[in-house]
Formats: C-alpha cells, sequence, structure tokens
C-alpha cells in the first residue's frame, strides 16, 4: 500500500458542453481561476509549495509545459518547479498519483495539483503532405516560384482533420473509443434499452446533486466575454428533461447499421478544470489543517486496447491484492461514464465468476457493486468528460460526499483510452 497523501481542499470550474459557455477559455485560462481559487482558500504561504503537477490531455501548442504557465498566472512564485502528465483519460488522476509518488520519495510535502481540458480548444489538423505543400511554398522566393508552389494546391489540401476525432481513436486496434463501447456491448449481451435506462439515471442523479455538486465548483466570469461579463455557476449538461423515449430517439453513433451506442448514452465532450492542494501528514500537522481526507493506494494496470472499458475491472483487481480492500469495502464506488455500456460491462465482469476466473486468475468475482454507492450524484454521461480533468474531478466528488454521509472509504476507477485501467482507494479524514 502507498504512503497515505492528504488532500486538503479542491475546486473546480463548472462543467459544460463543448461549444458552450466556457468554449473560448483555454485549458490554462480554466486551470488558473481553479487553482486561484484553491489557493485563496487555504492558509498556506505560496511559498511554501513543493511543486506544481497538471493532467492535460489536448495540451495547446502555444502554451508548452501548461502547468508551468498556470502555476506563474496563478501567482506562484518564479521558484516553483511545475511538470505537466498525460495518461488520456487518467491524466488528472495520474497528477495526484505522482504527488503521492513524490512525497513518499521525499521529493516534497506540499503539492499543487491541477487537472484541465478545454475540449473546444482542440485543433483542426492539416496532412503531412498539404504541410509539405505549404514548406514549399514557404521556400519560394520569385513570384514564378510562388505560383508554382500554390499550383500544385488542391481543393482537399484544405480538408483538415479533426484532432478530438484523431485522439478517440486507438491507433494499435484501429478502433475509436465509442466502437470499443460496442465491443462489450456485445460481449456482455448489453441492450441499446440497458444503456439509455442507465443514461436516464445519470442525468436524474446528477439533476437530484445540483446543490452538493456546487459545493466542489465556484463561479466562473469567462474573460472571453469581454466587456459583458457572464457568470457560469452550474454544469450544464445535466438535463432535467431528460427521458428513455428521447434517448431511444438517437441513431447509433459508431456503427450505424447494428449499433447500440448513441450520444445519449455517452459521456458528454466537455471543457473544464479541477484543482487540488495535497501534502504530507507533517504539512497537515505544521499548518493546523483538518482535510478532506487521504488517497491511501493507486493501481494502474494495462488491458486489451479493444476492450480499454474494462480497465476498472482489472485496476480494482490489482488493487484489492495489494491493499486487502474489496469492492465489499468501499462506502461510495466512483466508475467513470464513458460509455453506459462500459460501465454496465464493468459491472456485470465484476461478478462474474468466469471472466474473474479466465481474466484476473482468481477464484471468486470481486463482487457485487451496489446500485446505491455507485456515482450516487451521476457521472460523465450527464456531467461531462473533460478528458484531462475528470480523475480530479472523480476524487473530489467522491471526498466531499463521504464527508457529507460521514462515512469512510471510497474506490474511485476510470478506463483509459488506450487500453488501461485506473484505481485509486480513498479515506475521509475522520477529524471533520
Amino acid at each position: 500500500m502507498n504512503a497515505p497523501l492528504h488532500i486538503v481542499d479542491g475546486m473546480r470550474t463548472p462543467f459544460c458542453k463543448m461549444g458552450t459557455d466556457l468554449a473560448k477559455e483555454s485549458a490554462v485560462d480554466l486551470g488558473t481561476q481553479a487553482l486561484k481559487q484553491v489557493l485563496a482558500r487555504v492558509p498556506v504561504p505560496l511559498d511554501a509549495i513543493d511543486h506544481i503537477i497538471t493532467g492535460c490531455v489536448g495540451q495547446p501548442a502555444g502554451e508548452a509545459n501548461l502547468s508551468r504557465v498556470i502555476a506563474l498566472r496563478s501567482g506562484l512564485p518564479e521558484s516553483i518547479p511545475a511538470h505537466t502528465v498525460h495518461r488520456n483519460c487518467a491524466s488528472g488522476l495520474e497528477a495526484l498519483t505522482q504527488a503521492q509518488q513524490m512525497a513518499a520519495a521525499g521529493q516534497g510535502e506540499i503539492f499543487a495539483v491541477v487537472a484541465t481540458e478545454s475540449m473546444s480548444h482542440y485543433p483542426l489538423l492539416f496532412s503531412q503532405k498539404t504541410a509539405d505543400k505549404f514548406a514549399l511554398l514557404a521556400r519560394a522566393r520569385t513570384p514564378v516560384q510562388k505560383l508554382k508552389s500554390a499550383m500544385k494546391m488542391r481543393p482537399r489540401d484544405f480538408q483538415p482533420k479533426l484532432a478530438l476525432r484523431m485522439g478517440l481513436t486507438d491507433p494499435t486496434c484501429n478502433q475509436n473509443m465509442g466502437e470499443t463501447a460496442e465491443n462489450l456491448a456485445r460481449d456482455f449481451d448489453i441492450s441499446r434499452k440497458e444503456q439509455d435506462l442507465y443514461s436516464l439515471y445519470s442525468h436524474r442523479k446528477a439533476i437530484s446533486a445540483r446543490a452538493l455538486l456546487q459545493t466542489e465548483t465556484f463561479p466562473y466570469f469567462p474573460a472571453s466575454a469581454g466587456s459583458k461579463p457572464i457568470m457560469v455557476d452550474q454544469d450544464n449538461g445535466p438535463r432535467e428533461e431528460q427521458s428513455t423515449k428521447a434517448l431511444a430517439k438517437l441513431k447509433p453513433v459508431f456503427q450505424r447499421s447494428y449499433g447500440r451506442v448513441a450520444a445519449g448514452n455517452a459521456s458528454q465532450i466537455t471543457d473544464g478544470a479541477v484543482a487540488l492542494l495535497v501534502m504530507t501528514e507533517s504539512a497537515v500537522k505544521k499548518y493546523g489543517l483538518t482535510p478532506l481526507g487521504r488517497l491511501i493506494h493507486a493501481s494502474y494496470v494495462g488491458c486489451k486496447p479493444s476492450r480499454m472499458g474494462l480497465g476498472p475491472v482489472y485496476a480494482m483487481h490489482d488493487a484489492e491484492k495489494k491493499t486487502g480492500l474489496g469492492l465489499a469495502d468501499a462506502d461510495l464506488i466512483e466508475i467513470n461514464e464513458a460509455f453506459a455500456a462500459q460501465v454496465l460491462a464493468v459491472e456485470k465482469a465484476c461478478r462474474s465468476q468466469e471472466f474473474c476466473r479466465q481474466e484476473l486468475q482468481r477464484s471468486t468475482p470481486l463482487g457485487q457493486i451496489p446500485e446505491d454507492r455507485l456515482n450516487v450524484n451521476g457521472g460523465a454521461i450527464a456531467l461531462g468528460h473533460p478528458v484531462g480533468a475528470t480523475g480530479a474531478r472523480l476524487v473530489l466528488t467522491t471526498l466531499k460526499e463521504l464527508q457529507r454521509r460521514e462515512a469512510n472509504r471510497g474506490l474511485v476507477s476510470l478506463c483509459v483510452g488506450g487500453g488501461q485501467g485506473a484505481a485509486v482507494w480513498l479515506e475521509a479524514d475522520q477529524r471533520n
């Protein structure tokens, strides 16, 4: 089991669908505002922070190592180092667990952890052939050379590729993430109706928990609004009017002729950021702080890229081997809702004797995931999945809910594009 790391406080921006309220805010803008909020809430000198670690998937080319940019724009001293991490959907979790590893190695006691994503800012990309033509044009010196270079251009050269679509396609199995969810729907015989019903519940839970979720968010005033300031004060993904009838009307997206995965039963493409201030036990005592809770263990595992949605099963199994803690020990369980089919497949795999024997080489199933403990405030189908930020959001949401319930342990898990799984065990702080 890893050395515990205390999560002292955390805040996040509202999560907003791509192209809506936060669309003009960059990943740096979002991360900076989240970090400023946390720094203002915790009475720790800025120069006491040892390191800042930021998780982000779509890192902007113009703000390389965006963690450093966020640190400086947040007012942290120039002497504090910063680095950026990328583990696809678990990038925000990776930032947190790297802080734990650095603390265990004696490389610091206080860390700022940021997780941010602006999926609205994912760029359009030209092919290499088009780039070569532009390079040839740039090297041309005379009008004749320039004209000859320009005449090599064809209409197809001005049809850019979507970086978002490319990033959601696995290059090793040549399937996009939705197609991997379709694989699980077939493998575990998960119907379209089951997926839509799960999605409906996600929206209903998020709507019911709206006031609770606002305790972890802060009102965001987009700088891009200019002279007409607006306030974004809540997640805009959950739909009050959602129904199974409306969901059933949506056509399959990834396999149109026989598919079961549609936009309504998949996570929303979203912008948002999370910031956490974390520290060792000695630092907590030094500043007399009362943390939200602590990270006691983290497991990362690999699995088949074409079945990447099962990553949580393998990761939870690995965590159980190393900690002795199983599903029955969790007062709350969060499994990121990349797709309804994916979460339902994880539930079925956990309780399947055959799957656990063949895939995990264990004599007993992982066990039943109680519905009243799973994603109790809704998940990414309703709230959205800003890929680099989600892992940290799950940790913050779980710790806040453990505190409200005066419960003890939470298990957070994600599937990871490329065929990985992540699982962490959290404990609420008993001093609260």
